[in-house]
């Protein structure tokens, strides 16, 4: 590192912002899926196994599909309009998308939910793509591994700590209350953090966006294969997040 050493990009402003966002977002999306997971699972397991197995493993699936599907389209977004512009607008329907999961958990509602759950992923998605793409823009070459292992490090960091806070809240008499508070809060401190990210300017702000999020996809993945290295290197990381994501759903 140029400056010293990894840690001292927690101390500047160019990345501290960005992945405390970035944290805060993947430890949302843990505390709401894990807390709507154990209420499928304690509500229904002893009136209908069956129904709840299924319904936690379509929890599971419905918040990765978006990510399938709208990955290609999300990282067009990323690349046309400015960065830390893009990231508030992402952040400000997180909070949206928990004031209807606060919704759904008054009403008891798990279509809702489940709904609210898929639209998590989108949210997710959509700021994947630029969780990569901003940090090329505000860190020097020698600084990029440094700065995607603290990203690495907080996104799973983040994922184990929600994972934990979901169940023990949900757990708690009035459970369903203490979940909607701490997404919402959640949700507003990670907006709040976002804009102090300093602004990256658009990579392609003339592109055309393919609203056929199949054709982009292939397109996508095609244009990674030119590049066999790449190309693996894709595999190997989306297997091991399907990997994980199975086991943790099952478990």
């Amino acid at each position: 590192m140029a400056t010293g050493n990894e840690f001292t990009l927690l101390r500047q402003r160019r990345f501290l912002p960005f992945f405390l966002t970035q944290f805060l977002g993947a430890f949302n999306d843990n505390v709401f899926k894990n807390a709507l997971i154990i209420l499928i699972a304690f509500q229904m397991a002893n009136v209908d196994a069956a129904r709840s197995n299924f319904l936690i493993n379509l929890c599971a699936g419905l918040f990765v599909l978006p990510f399938f599907l709208f990955s290609a389209s999300a990282g067009q977004l990323s690349d046309k309009f400015e960065k830390s512009r893009y990231i508030r607008w992402v952040k400000l329907l997180e909070i949206a998308i928990m004031i209807g999961a606060a919704v759904g958990f008054m009403l008891n509602s798990v279509a809702l939910l489940i709904a609210m759950l898929f639209m998590m992923g989108c949210h997710s998605t959509l700021f994947g793509p630029v969780k990569y793409s901003i940090m090329p823009q505000h860190l020097k070459p020698e600084e990029l591994v440094g700065g995607n292992a603290w990203v690495e490090m907080g996104t799973n960091l983040a994922i184990l700590l929600g994972t934990i806070l979901g169940g023990v809240l949900i757990a708690w008499p009035q459970g369903h209350m203490w979940v909607s508070g701490a997404v919402i809060m959640i949700a507003v401190l990670g907006y709040l953090v976002s804009r102090a990210i300093p602004q990256a300017p658009p990579a392609a702000p003339d592109l055309r966006f393919n609203w056929n999020p199949v054709s982009e996809a292939w397109r996508i993945l095609r244009f990674t294969y030119g590049n066999f290295t790449v190309f693996q290197s894709v595999l190997g990381i989306s297997w091991f997040w399907f990997l994980g994501s199975v086991y943790l759903a099952q478990l």
